[in-house]
């Protein structure tokens, strides 16, 4: 049978490629190793977080599955950074681990156009250049127009702890042996990536009387923007917290040469912004503790996962490290942590789209191309999906700016910057986050999504209801005023008294006044929902903040309109830096604005490169 499409694993990455290739009318296959193992956790057993969870919202607002899937499975939800500006809120549930991917496969066995296969892909199928397929580890032929690889740490994966290394995928299952050796003799370059998982304790030999309690919102909310929470706020399962010590790390200090790191039997580079337990303590000397939180993975088993205890120690140098912790003296570990290594491409190999530079027809998404993260899969298999349905349909792909979506952020620093680690995604990465928000991803992208084809009619039109309500709160709040006979209602929230006239909507910008104050304090009636009124309160106070960042992204709407020719010849043009014709030949860049943000690449390269591009002449 051929395919339009074939998806290669079953991850995070895959299930959002395969379920937007289905659903934009493709005759889908994914391909996975073990179908019990489909959108799996094997790492932590949480969703969302700083950057992470805007990346899901922005998942949401597109018509992608991971928002709607852990509404579906959430046993704890938080708002992170409550106290600091919008620009850095961001939404993080405790997923439950068996609820999670078993929802997520009941979707993608209920999507029609996908076919589920269990196998392993050795090759692909390879004609003048244009991949048209892939070849079987029982060396059977699946033809297909395109293949999407979105194959996890499962390329060559190696699992070390201390000095022995095993050939297998997280949970002991069959790596795929060939396939990053046969990409190679394809063209492509492979680095060899590492990450890693700290151990799993036993609940009940836990002591959580002397930890800090960790406990989800009073309020309910959701990732999804079309779904109705779900869970109820006082069955929300707590979250602990503990620190390392001065003997934990004496421990691990005494054990350096047996980590699998610093024993010198890694040769995969590991994530800077997640480093094992060991790295903390070399590279962080000075602090005398780090913080750990102990997060249950399931209702329906009692494993606790230890965040912030990755380790490639031997099992006894666990067990010590482990029982050196506050409440986990009597610790039982039921699944020691491990360090796992697996290949993965060079990102700068690819194309905006997530298109493979060197062969055709070929989408990679998810941690072959060198992050890590469940969320930042998610978004990379989501886009591989929309971009190849796209290229059957002969359109443009889906590229998104930077002061769009952390998802353009992501996919433009791995295509631009490349990354020789696991990429993790951070607020700090977005120059424009204070226009990426949590609260406003749909705003920003469900246009996008319902042009696609992936958000139906119903969705866009609650969409296009909050539209309008935002605006007609916005007018409401600027027609109306406070008078000089409100004083007296002011004092009980507090602020100052007024000496004119001010409109609502000026009154907000006090700080510390709030929509829900001024409803309150007015007794006005404000028939808008809970969302619409943050977006408002938002702009209203940030106004000014998010005019500058407009402009300054208005900026870089010019340079990315300047299109470079992809057989744009830099060997001809004089005057820039060896560095720069050398970076620029390799990663070739769709626009100037994308070539400005090549490493190496220097303000006069771009003013000479600009130049050049409006002469119309390569000399």
């Amino acid at each position: 049978m051929e395919y339009d499409i074939i998806v290669v694993g079953g991850g995070h990455a895959g299930c959002e490629a395969s379920l937007a290739a289905a659903r934009l009318g493709n005759k889908t296959l994914l391909i996975t190793g073990n179908i019990k193992n489909i959108a799996d956790m094997p790492c932590n057993p949480s969703i969302g977080g700083p950057a992470k969870g805007i990346l899901v919202r922005e998942i949401d607002a597109l018509g992608g599955e991971m928002g709607i899937n852990t509404d579906k499975s959430l046993i704890q939800l938080k708002m992170l950074n409550t106290k600091k500006g919008p620009a850095v809120r961001a939404l993080r549930a405790q997923a439950d681990k068996i609820t999670y991917p078993k929802e997520m496969l009941k979707t993608l066995k209920n999507t029609i156009n996908l076919d589920i296969k269990e196998t392993i892909v050795d090759d692909l199928i390879v004609e003048n250049n244009k991949v048209v397929g892939v070849k079987l580890e029982d060396k059977k032929e699946i033809k297909s127009k395109i293949v999407i690889l979105t194959t996890g740490t499962y390329l060559k994966a190696d699992v070390l702890v201390g000095s022995k290394r095993t050939s297998s995928g997280p949970h002991g299952e069959r790596p795929a042996k060939n396939l990053s050796d046969n990409l190679r003799k394809l063209g492509l370059t492979i680095q060899r990536l590492k990450t890693g998982t700290p151990p799993r304790i036993e609940k009940s030999s836990i002591d959580f009387s002397v930890l800090e309690k960790e406990d989800g919102d009073n309020i309910l909310r959701t990732f999804s923007y079309d779904t109705m929470p779900l869970y109820k706020l006082d069955e929300q399962v707590p979250c602990y917290l503990t620190y390392t010590n001065k003997l934990t790390h004496e421990i691990i200090n005494a054990n350096l040469k047996k980590s699998s790191m610093y024993g010198g039997y890694v040769t995969g580079i590991g994530p800077r912004y997640c480093p094992s337990i060991e790295d903390k303590v070399v590279k962080f000397k000075d602090k005398e503790r780090h913080q750990l939180f102990l997060e249950p993975e399931s209702i329906y088993y009692d494993d606790i996962y230890l965040q912030g205890f990755s380790t490639s120690m031997p099992h006894e140098v666990q067990e010590e490290m482990v029982h050196s912790l506050k409440g986990l003296e009597h610790a039982k570990i039921l699944k020691y942590a491990y360090a796992i290594e697996y290949d993965a491409i060079d990102p700068l190999e690819m194309k905006p789209s997530l298109e493979n530079k060197i062969l055709e027809n070929l989408f990679t998404a998810g941690q072959i191309n060198g992050t890590s993260g469940y969320e930042e899969a998610a978004a990379q298999g989501l886009i591989a999906g929309i971009n190849a349905s796209l290229k059957l349909q002969g359109k443009d792909p889906l590229i998104l700016k930077r002061n769009e979506a952390y998802i353009g952020v992501l996919i433009d620093d791995l295509v631009t910057k490349g990354t020789k680690e696991p990429y993790r995604m951070l607020t700090s990465r977005a120059e424009y986050r204070l226009l990426l928000r949590h609260d406003n991803a749909d705003i920003r992208l469900r246009e996008y999504g319902k042009k696609i084809g992936l958000i139906d009619e119903v969705r866009y039109q609650k969409f296009k209801k909050k539209l309008d309500d935002i605006e007609n709160l916005r007018i409401y709040l600027k027609e109306n005023k406070i008078t000089t006979k409100d004083n007296a209602l002011l004092e009980k929230i507090d602020t100052s008294p007024i000496l004119d006239g001010i409109t609502y909507y000026d009154f907000l910008k006090r700080p510390g006044i709030t929509i829900n104050d001024l409803e309150k304090i007015l007794n006005l009636n404000m028939p808008y929902e809970t969302d619409v009124k943050e977006q408002v309160e938002i702009s209203i106070k940030y106004e000014g903040y998010i005019k500058k960042a407009e402009k300054e992204a208005q900026k870089l709407k010019q340079l990315e309109s300047i299109k470079i020719p992809n057989d744009f010849n830099y060997a001809k043009i004089s005057n820039i830096a060896s560095e720069a014709r050398q970076k620029l030949e390799n990663v070739k860049p769709l626009t100037l604005g994308q070539a400005s943000r090549i490493s190496g690449v220097n303000p006069s390269d771009i003013a000479v490169l600009s130049v050049v591009l409006k002469r119309g002449k390569y000399e």
